[in-house]
C-alpha cells in the first residue's frame, strides 16, 4: 500500500486504534498524527500493514497545527459517516 501525506488512514491493530493521517511515510512504515493523542511533534510510528485506507485525503494547508488537524480530521470522517475516534 503506498500512503501519500495527508491520506486519513485507521489503524486497526494497537492499543491506537482509530483514525489518523499521515504525517511521513517511509518505506513499510508511516508515522501517524491525529492532533489530540498523537501531537504533529511526535508521530506514531506504525506499521502499514496494520493501517486501512479510508481513501480520503486532508489538504496540507489545514493539518499545519495540532487543532487545525484535530477538527479536519473529525469533519473529514464525520461527512463519511464513521466515528473520527474509538469510543471507550
Amino acid at each position: 500500500m503506498e500512503l501519500k501525506i495527508g491520506a486519513v488512514v485507521q489503524s486497526v491493530r494497537g492499543r491506537d486504534e482509530g483514525f489518523f493521517a499521515v504525517v511521513r511515510a517511509e518505506g513499510k512504515f508511516a508515522y501517524l498524527a491525529n492532533g489530540k493523542q498523537r501531537p504533529l511533534e511526535k508521530p506514531k510510528k506504525k506499521n502499514i500493514r496494520h493501517l486501512k485506507d479510508t481513501g480520503l485525503a486532508l489538504d496540507l494547508e489545514k493539518i499545519q497545527t495540532n487543532r487545525r488537524l484535530k477538527t479536519a480530521l473529525r469533519t473529514a470522517t464525520e461527512e463519511e459517516g464513521r466515528s473520527w475516534q474509538k469510543k471507550m
